[in-house]
């Protein structure tokens, strides 16, 4: 029996972000070069996005490569822009074809041109999806995207289209890369570390976190399924008491 079935579809989290780690120790442990690990993390990548597809999560955000990953060595760094392009491009007709709608957030100026195009016609191809949001965080980091907000912020009010006292966190949300996305509910790592590293710092102030061991190339979809039902034992307070919250809001 899969554990889809014990899921409450009642009470499901309506966005999920997932920090995919592992995929280079994933790798070692099998004494692979870490480009392998990547490759095997683009069908991790399939397999849950089917899941959460079948669970009828409506949002799903993927960490796929942060401003810090531009750090890393040259050809690794090429090798991961070429996968992306190779998952975007044979992805996109299924995920058409599965009502899928693709969205980006980050520093997608960063991208080489190719990547960027490639992600524009996915994003442009599947615009009509009406099941599963996919948003696929590339060249991403939390203090990269505040420290624009606050940027195009003071370039507004020096300019008069925004008065200081209309700051508040709304507006703070409207100038971010997720301006039109709801918060995270549930926040999933994967690799066995326990940190978020710089991602959705804002975005996930009342997120449910979920940290596993296993690396992202074996995560599946009862990992995820699990993950959920976790998700859903879970009392989420808002800052209040438990005598205050309405069961419908959990």
């Amino acid at each position: 029996m899969s554990l889809i079935e014990k899921i409450d579809p009642n009470h499901l989290p309506a966005h999920i972000a997932v920090i995919m780690d592992g995929n280079g120790r994933w790798a070692k442990a099998r004494g692979l070069d870490r480009s392998a690990g990547h490759k095997e993390g683009v069908e991790a990548i399939r397999r849950v996005v089917e899941a959460a597809s079948s669970a009828s999560v409506r949002y799903l955000t993927l960490y796929a490569f942060s401003t810090e990953n531009w750090h890393r060595p040259t050809e690794e760094v090429k090798g991961l822009m070429d996968l992306i392009v190779f998952a975007l491009t044979r992805e996109t007709a299924a995920l058409k074809k599965n009502g899928v709608r693709i969205a980006a957030i980050g520093d997608l100026e960063r991208l080489p041109d190719n990547v960027r195009r490639i992600l524009q016609e996915c994003i442009e191809e599947t615009a009509g999806g009406k099941g599963l949001t996919l948003v696929i965080a590339l060249s991403y980091s939390s203090r990269w995207e505040l420290t624009e907000a606050a940027k195009k912020i003071c370039r507004n009010v020096q300019a008069g289209t925004l008065r200081e006292e209309e700051i508040n966190e709304e507006t703070l949300g409207n100038y971010l890369t997720t301006c039109g996305l709801p918060d995270p509910d549930l926040l999933i790592r994967t690799g066995g570390e326990q940190r978020i590293s710089n991602f959705l710092l804002w975005q996930c102030a009342y997120a449910e976190f979920y940290f596993t061991d296993t690396y992202w190339p074996d995560f599946n979809d009862e990992e995820l399924f699990k993950a959920i039902i976790d998700y859903q034992k879970r009392e989420r307070r808002y800052g209040k008491i438990s005598e205050q919250i309405d069961p419908e809001q959990q």
